[in-house]
C-alpha cells in the first residue's frame, strides 16, 4: 500500500461544522427533470489517523430537517410512504474503511436509512487541511455516491400513466463537508 503525502495533513478529531457543510440530494421527477433538497440538520466527526487510509467518519442525519423547496412535498417525504420520520427521524453513515483511488479516495461504510443499514461507497476529493481565521484548524472533503432507495425500504412505487415512474428510485448524495480540529 502506497501512502500519500497531503499537505498540511493533521493527525486528530474533527468536528462537522454544520455552518460550512452540505448534505443534499438529486433525484430525477416525473421522468423529465431533477428535484434537489438538502439537509439542514446533521452532525459527525472525522478522525484522521497515522495515514489518511487509516482514518474513519461517523454522522449522523437528522431525517426530518429536509428541505426540498416545498413544504407539501417536504411533508409527503417525511411520512410513512417514504422516509417514515415518526418512527426512523435519525440515519447514520460509519465508515469501514479509506482506500486510494488515483490522485482521490474511496470511503466505504455502513448507510443506515429507515433502519435499514446497508454498504455504501463514497467517492471522496479531498479539499485539504489548514489554519482558519480564529487560530483553528480545518479540513475539507467533498463526498458523492449513488444509491437505490428501494435497497432502504424507500420503495413507493409511483407509477405514470404512460410509462415511467414519479419519483426515481436512484438518488444521487452530495456532502460538502469542513470539519474543524478539536482542541487539545
Amino acid at each position: 500500500m502506497t501512502t500519500t503525502q497531503i499537505p498540511g495533513y493533521v493527525v486528530g478529531t474533527w468536528d462537522i461544522d454544520l455552518s460550512h457543510s452540505d448534505i443534499s440530494f438529486s433525484v430525477r421527477h416525473m421522468m423529465v427533470s431533477k428535484v434537489k433538497g438538502r439537509f439542514a440538520n446533521f452532525s459527525g466527526e472525522i478522525v484522521t489517523g497515522e495515514t489518511f487510509e487509516g482514518s474513519s467518519v461517523t454522522a449522523k442525519i437528522d431525517a426530518t430537517s429536509i428541505d426540498t423547496n416545498s413544504e407539501q412535498r417536504d411533508g409527503h417525504i417525511k411520512s410513512a410512504d417514504f422516509f417514515e420520520v415518526e418512527t426512523h427521524p435519525e440515519w447514520t453513515f460509519v465508515s469501514t474503511g479509506i482506500e486510494a483511488d488515483g490522485a482521490d479516495y474511496k470511503v466505504n461504510g455502513d448507510l443506515t436509512i429507515k433502519g435499514v443499514t446497508k454498504p455504501v461507497s463514497l467517492n471522496l476529493e479531498l479539499g485539504g487541511f489548514g489554519p482558519d481565521a480564529w487560530g483553528g484548524t480545518r479540513c475539507g472533503f467533498t463526498a458523492t455516491t449513488t444509491i437505490n432507495r428501494n435497497d432502504f425500504g424507500v420503495d413507493i412505487a409511483m407509477p405514470l400513466d404512460g410509462g415511467g415512474v414519479v419519483v426515481s428510485e436512484k438518488i444521487a448524495i452530495t456532502l460538502e463537508i469542513e470539519g474543524v480540529l478539536r482542541a487539545a
